[in-house]
């Protein structure tokens, strides 16, 4: 399945010219986005509702933080095969020029992030970012066990990586009873009062720290974050829009 992945990604990243689709009154216009809920069961198969709850919310989340919905996705590999949920990314990327936002949640392994019924390895991960977003400014987050693995392959001047662990490390949430996975739990209970990328990231690794410490996690999680040159004088102009009261 991996193989196919990969030979499906290498077809379809071929390229289709970008068209210029812009949010109005935003420092997020011209950004694509894509949320895409890669998994919906726990860890035995059973189907779950926090990925999906995290997808939904994820969502109206950012929609309020000034990205547009013209100009997001959001994918649930429940209800789409990988190939169709990897077309949407490209086809939403190609609506806009400026600036790229990827959040995958998912369950991880040590060497890969389950990406429904296949593998999505960092090398296949690194090639979709290179892929759909090319030298736009580029935001991708990673919440799933072991998502540090993600940050070397995807390292770069305009890139931003956040993920929800170390590469040697499980996160936490993913049960019945949870309503959405802990980090991205604290990335919804983040965003709302943070400035810019920087900020949530900063906010979602302190609540996680939090949540961990009063469950008396044994092996914290310690979710990683990355900010290539380019990006570290460029996100702080980025400020996530506020509602008006």
């Amino acid at each position: 399945m991996r193989g196919l992945l990969i030979l499906w990604l290498a077809a379809a990243i071929g390229g289709t010219p970008a068209a210029a689709a812009e949010a109005r009154d935003s420092r997020f216009a011209g950004w694509t986005a894509a949320i895409v809920q890669a998994d919906w069961r726990d860890g035995r198969g059973q189907p779950i509702e926090a990925f999906d709850n995290a997808r939904r919310d994820l969502v109206e989340a950012f929609l309020r933080a000034g990205f547009a919905r013209e100009t997001m996705v959001d994918v649930s590999l429940k209800n789409a095969p990988p190939q169709r949920a990897l077309q949407d990314l490209q086809e939403t990327a190609a609506l806009g020029t400026r600036g790229c936002l990827l959040y995958f949640t998912s369950h991880g392994a040590p060497d890969h992030l389950v990406f429904g019924e296949t593998e999505m390895t960092p090398d296949v991960m690194a090639n979709l970012v290179r892929g759909t977003c090319g030298a736009r400014p580029t935001v991708v987050i990673v919440s799933a066990c072991y998502s540090g693995q993600f940050v070397n392959a995807l390292e770069g001047p305009n890139r931003m990586v956040l993920t929800a662990a170390r590469r040697d490390r499980t996160s936490f949430g993913c049960g019945a009873d949870e309503r959405y996975p802990w980090f991205d739990g604290c990335v919804l209970e983040s965003l709302p009062a943070a400035a810019d990328f920087l900020a949530l990231a900063a906010g979602a690794r302190a609540c996680v720290a939090r949540k961990e410490a009063e469950a008396g996690v044994a092996l914290p999680s310690e979710p990683q974050l990355f900010v290539g040159a380019d990006m570290q004088l460029r996100l702080p102009t980025l400020r996530f829009e506020r509602p008006a009261p």
